[in-house]
C-alpha cells in the first residue's frame, strides 16, 4: 500500500495547441494533478490538517519515474517530455513537479496527469506517473448534407482517423462548417456535433456531425439614403459581392457575407471618389433580418460632400525618371475631375501585377525598395494640389534563387525556365514572367505558384527569391469508345508529359516510369473491326540542353479495310494503308520578343491503296506520297494557367509546302489524258452484249466515256483513275493557316475568349489541280477519330460532324480548300484545383467552308450558340460536353439545324 498525501491540484490551460509528441491538436481541459508525499516518520503521525507549505518542500534526488498507466506512447518518451531526469534534484512539493505537469498538459494528449510517491530511500525518491489519454477519432458521419460534400469537410477540418478528440477540435470544426455555409448564403446554419464512444475499441470515439443549413438567406433590398449625385442603381452596381435579389442575374448570387459586405461599402466610397467626391463617407448602415421571409434588407446612409478637381501635380525625389515622363504615366491634367481611384492605380495598381504604373516602372528597373506616395498639399475651394513623393532607394539585385516543392521534376527543368537570375538587376516583370513560364510547363499547380521574398537587405541591395511549387499529375490516360463511320471505335492513349529518357536504363528511376526531365512520350492505339491506327511520338523541349529548342518526332501507321456501311461486312482483301513519319524543331526567338517561336518540320506520308475503290479517291490501286516542309511563326503570352488562361493571346501563321515537282518533271498535266497509256479500257466481260454502235466490246478494248468501243486510242476517253494516279503519285500543294486567340478578363473570374481561324489549300500547277488530300472538314466537335487522307477537322458546334463540308454532284463530301471561323466564348471557373479543374462556358460561333477560292465569301457563314462544361483531370486530360444550337440549315436543306450535343475528349483548351 502506497502512503500518499494530496498536496496540489494543477489546472492547466490548453488553449494554446501545442503538440510535440504526435503532432495532434487536442482539447482544453482541466488536468488533475495529485502529488503524494511520504513524510519522514510513520503515516500515523500525520494529520489531515498538517499540510506541507509549498515553499518549504524537501529536496530529493530523483531515482526513477515509472509510468503505471497503460498508454499507447513510449513510457520513457513521456517521462522525457515531462522534463524529469534520473539523478536530478527535485523539491517535494516544488516547481519541478508543477513544471512537469504543465509540459505534459501542453502536449494536448492527456486528460488526467497524476504523480504519486512510490517510496523514499535515504535521499532518493521514486515517483509513479499515472496518466489518462484523450480519446482518438474513429469514424466521422455527416447528416444533413450530400455525401459528395463530406470528403471536403473532413479534409478541411483534418478529421483523420486516430486524431485526438478534444473540445478545441469540436469547437473549431463547428465554427468552420457554420462559417462556410454562411458564406454560401445559409445565414442560419446550425451545426451540432455529438461524440459517441466506440465500444468495440479501446479509447476511441466516433463523431456525428448534424448540419442544418436552413434556407438560403437572400438580400431583398439594398437602399441608399442621402445620395443625390449618384443613383441607387449605380451604387448597387459598385457593390461587387453584395447583391439584392434579381432573377435575371445568373453569375452573381444574392447572399450576405459580412467581410465582403464591408469591402463593398468601401467600393461605394471608391465610386464617389472616381467621380470627384473626395469627402464622401458612409454615415451609417443597417442590416435587418426578416425572419418570416428569411431575407435581409440593407440601408446605407451616405454623405456625398463636394465635387473636387485636380490642381497642380508636382514630383519630388525622382532622379531616375523626369517629371515629364512620370506625368505621362499619371495621365492626369490640371482641371480634370478628381479621381482618387485612378490616381491610386496610376501610382500602384494592386489589381494588376504587370500594370503600367509608376511603382512597376521603378520595380521593373531594379528599384525594389522604391516607395511612391501621393500627398495632398493644398486644397483651395474645389481644387486639390498634389505632391507625388518618390523615394527611389538603392538598386536591388537577385541573390539566391531557389525552388522548393518539386518532388518529381528535376531542378534543371525548372531553373532553365526562370527569368530571375542571381546577380541580375531586380525586375518585377521578370518575376511575373517566371511565374507564367513555370505554369506553362504543366507539371505544377499554376494557382499555387508562390514566389517568396527572403533576406531582403536594403543595405546590401539584394533579395533572395524562393519559388514554392506544388506538383500535379502530368501523365494522362485516354480511354474512349464511340460509334462512328459505321462501327464501334475504341481508343487507348497514354501520355507521359514529364518523361526522362536518360533514365531508361536506371532501374531505380522507375516509379513506375522514369520521370522528371520534361520530355513527352505519347502512345496511341485506335481501332475497330475495319481499321487500326498505331502512333508513337516523342518531344524534348530543350534539345541539346543549352537552348530552348524543341525537338519532336513521331511515327504512325494506319490500316483500313473496305467496310460496307449497310451490311457491316468487312472485306480484308481491299485495304488502304498509311505510313507517316515526321521530325521537327521549334526555336524560341528573341526578336521581336521572346514570346515568338519559329517552328520547322519535315514530314512524309505514304498512301497505299490495294483494290480500295470508294468515293474517297478516283483510283483504287496505286500509291501516293506526301513529302512536305512546314514552317510556322507563333507568339503566345497567355497565362498563367494553361488550362484556364485569364490573359494574353496566341497567334500563329503556318505554311506547309510540298516540292513543286511539275516545275522539273517535264510532264504536261493538261494533255496527260491524251496519251495512250492513260486511255480508258474495258475491264469487264461484255462478250454476250454489244454497245450502242453494235460492236462487241472485249476486255482491253478502248472505250469512250459512254462505254462504246473505239478503234483508235485517240478517240477513247481518258481513264480518270490512271490520270489521277499519275497526278497524285507525289502530292504537290501548299497550305496556309492563320489563327488568332485572345483571352480577356471581363469581370472577376469571368474570361472572354475570342478566336478567329482561316485556312487555304492551293496548287502550284492549275493543270495538276488541288489534291484530294489535306482538305478541311468543318462542323461538329472537331475531334478526328481517324483521318484517312490527311484531312483537318474544324470544330463548329451546333452542327453534325463534318456536315458543313462541300459536296459533289453525287452528294459526297469532297472536303474544302478554304475555310474561316469566328468564335466568342465566355468562361467561368467552378474550381481550378490541381486534382480537377472545372469551368462552364457559353459560346457564339460562325464559320463555313468552300470548295475553292472563287466561291469564298467570309460573310456567308453558318452560325450557332450554346453552352457547355469542361473538366480537366491530370490522369485523363480534358473532358467536356457542349450543347449547341445551329441557326442555319445544312447544305441541301432549308430548315435550321437546331440543337446538337457534342462530347469533347482530349481536345484543345
Amino acid at each position: 500500500m502506497r502512503l500518499l498525501l494530496v498536496i496540489k491540484k494543477e489546472s492547466v490551460d490548453l488553449e494554446k495547441q501545442v503538440n510535440k509528441l504526435n503532432k495532434f491538436l487536442v482539447l482544453n481541459k482541466s488536468i488533475k494533478a495529485v502529488l503524494t508525499l511520504l513524510l519522514l516518520g510513520s503515516f500515523s503521525q500525520i494529520k489531515a490538517q498538517d499540510r506541507v507549505p509549498f515553499d518549504q518542500g524537501k529536496k530529493y534526488i530523483l531515482a526513477d519515474v515509472a509510468v503505471t498507466s497503460k498508454i499507447s506512447f513510449n513510457e520513457q518518451t513521456v517521462v522525457t517530455f515531462a522534463g524529469l531526469q534520473k539523478g536530478q534534484e527535485i523539491t517535494i512539493p516544488g516547481e519541478e513537479i508543477s513544471a512537469a505537469i504543465k509540459k505534459l498538459g501542453k502536449l494536448g494528449l492527456f486528460d488526467e496527469i497524476s504523480f504519486y510517491i512510490n517510496r523514499i530511500q535515504n535521499d532518493s525518491i521514486y515517483l509513479d506517473l499515472e496518466i489518462k489519454e484523450l480519446p482518438k477519432l474513429g469514424e466521422v458521419k455527416f447528416v444533413g448534407i450530400k455525401k459528395n460534400k463530406t470528403e471536403a469537410l473532413i479534409k478541411d477540418n483534418g478529421l483523420t482517423k486516430s486524431k485526438v478528440v478534444n473540445e478545441n477540435l469540436i469547437t473549431t470544426t463547428k465554427n468552420y462548417i457554420e462559417n462556410k455555409y454562411k458564406k454560401d448564403g445559409y445565414f442560419n446554419t446550425k451545426v451540432n456535433i455529438s461524440i459517441i464512444k466506440d465500444t468495440a475499441t479501446i479509447n476511441q470515439v466516433n463523431m456525428l456531425v448534424n448540419i442544418d443549413k436552413g434556407d438560403k438567406v437572400k438580400i431583398s433590398k439594398i437602399d441608399f439614403i442621402g445620395n443625390e449625385k449618384i443613383s441607387d442603381k449605380a451604387l448597387r452596381k459598385a457593390m461587387k459581392d453584395t447583391k439584392q435579389k434579381n432573377p435575371i442575374r445568373i453569375l452573381k448570387a444574392s447572399k450576405f457575407i459580412k467581410e465582403k459586405y464591408k469591402a463593398d461599402l468601401e467600393k461605394v466610397i471608391a465610386s464617389y471618389k472616381e467621380k470627384g467626391y473626395r469627402d464622401a463617407r458612409i454615415i451609417s448602415d443597417t442590416v435587418a433580418y426578416n425572419k418570416e421571409k428569411n431575407t435581409l434588407s440593407i440601408k446605407v446612409n451616405v454623405e456625398e460632400g463636394n465635387k473636387y478637381y485636380f490642381g497642380n501635380i508636382k514630383f519630388l525625389g525622382n532622379t531616375v525618371y523626369s517629371d515629364q515622363f512620370l506625368n505621362r504615366i499619371i495621365g492626369v491634367k490640371k482641371g480634370e475631375t478628381y479621381n482618387g481611384v485612378l490616381l491610386e492605380k496610376r501610382i500602384a495598381d494592386k489589381s494588376k501585377p504587370d500594370g503600367e504604373d509608376i511603382t512597376n516602372l521603378y520595380q521593373n528597373n531594379g528599384y525594389l525598395f522604391s516607395n511612391i506616395n501621393a500627398v495632398e498639399v493644398k486644397t483651395a475651394n474645389d481644387t486639390i494640389d498634389f505632391e507625388i513623393r518618390v523615394t527611389e532607394g538603392p538598386l536591388a539585385y537577385f541573390n539566391h534563387i531557389t525552388v522548393v516543392g518539386n518532388d518529381k521534376t528535376n531542378d534543371r527543368v525548372i531553373y532553365r525556365e526562370l527569368r530571375t537570375k542571381p546577380g541580375e538587376k531586380y525586375s518585377k516583370e521578370l518575376l511575373v514572367r517566371t511565374i507564367r513560364e513555370i505554369g506553362q510547363l504543366g507539371f505544377f499547380d499554376p494557382e499555387a505558384i508562390d514566389p517568396k521574398f527572403k533576406n531582403v537587405d536594403a543595405a546590401a541591395g539584394t533579395v533572395d527569391i524562393e519559388y514554392n511549387l506544388v506538383e500535379k499529375g502530368s501523365s494522362q490516360i485516354e480511354l474512349q469508345g464511340g460509334y462512328g463511320g459505321g462501327g464501334f471505335i475504341g481508343t487507348l492513349g497514354l501520355s507521359f508529359n514529364n518523361f526522362s529518357a536518360r533514365n531508361l536504363l536506371n532501374k531505380d528511376a522507375y516509379k513506375p516510369l522514369p520521370m522528371g526531365d520534361g520530355q513527352k512520350v505519347s502512345l496511341r492505339l485506335q481501332g475497330s473491326t475495319y481499321f487500326q491506327t498505331y502512333s508513337v511520338s516523342f518531344s524534348e523541349p530543350w534539345f541539346g540542353q543549352k537552348k530552348p529548342v524543341q525537338f519532336s518526332s513521331s511515327i504512325s501507321y494506319s490500316k483500313q479495310f473496305l467496310n460496307n456501311y449497310i451490311t457491316q461486312r468487312v472485306d480484308k482483301s481491299k485495304s488502304f494503308n498509311i505510313l507517316t513519319l515526321s521530325v521537327g524543331l521549334a526555336k524560341r526567338l528573341t526578336v521581336p520578343d521572346d514570346y515568338f517561336v519559329l517552328s520547322q518540320s519535315l514530314s512524309y506520308q505514304h498512301y497505299d491503296l490495294n483494290n480500295y475503290n470508294t468515293g474517297l479517291f478516283t483510283f483504287g490501286n496505286g500509291a501516293s506520297r506526301n513529302l512536305a516542309y512546314t514552317i510556322g511563326l507563333s507568339r503566345s503570352n497567355k497565362g498563367v494557367n494553361p488550362i484556364f488562361p485569364t490573359y494574353g493571346s496566341e497567334f500563329s501563321l503556318t505554311g506547309k509546302f510540298s516540292i513543286p515537282y511539275s516545275l522539273f518533271n517535264g510532264i504536261n498535266y493538261a494533255t496527260l489524258g491524251d496519251k495512250e497509256e492513260y486511255k480508258l479500257k474495258n475491264t469487264t466481260d461484255r462478250s454476250n452484249q454489244v454497245d450502242a454502235n453494235g460492236n462487241t466490246v472485249n476486255i482491253g478494248d478502248y472505250i469512250d466515256a459512254a462505254g462504246n468501243k473505239v478503234f483508235n486510242y485517240q478517240d477513247a476517253a481518258a481513264d480518270p483513275a490512271l490520270v489521277d494516279q499519275k497526278k497524285f503519285n507525289w502530292l504537290e500543294y501548299y497550305k496556309i493557316k492563320f489563327k488568332a486567340d485572345w483571352y480577356t478578363k471581363i469581370y472577376g473570374k469571368l474570361v472572354l475568349r475570342t478566336l478567329t481561324e482561316f485556312g487555304f489549300l492551293g496548287a502550284y500547277n492549275q493543270d495538276r489541280g488541288v489534291i484530294p488530300f489535306e482538305r478541311f472538314y468543318v462542323g461538329g466537335d472537331g475531334m478526328a477519330n481517324y483521318s484517312m487522307d490527311g484531312r483537318e477537322t474544324i470544330q463548329l458546334r451546333g452542327y453534325p460532324n463534318n456536315s458543313l463540308t462541300p459536296i459533289n454532284s453525287a452528294g459526297e463530301q469532297i472536303g474544302a480548300t478554304v475555310y474561316n471561323k469566328f468564335s466568342m466564348e465566355l468562361r467561368y471557373p467552378i474550381t481550378l484545383k490541381s486534382s480537377a479543374s472545372i469551368y462552364a462556358l457559353a459560346f457564339l460561333e460562325a464559320g463555313s467552308s468552300y470548295p475553292d477560292f472563287k466561291t469564298y465569301n467570309p460573310f456567308d457563314l453558318n452560325r450557332s450558340a450554346g453552352f457547355g462544361l469542361r473538366v480537366f483531370m491530370p490522369a485523363f486530360g480534358l473532358l467536356g460536353i457542349d450543347f449547341g444550337n445551329g441557326f442555319d440549315a445544312l447544305p441541301g436543306q432549308t430548315k435550321a439545324n437546331g440543337w446538337e450535343t457534342h462530347f469533347i475528349i482530349g481536345q484543345q483548351f
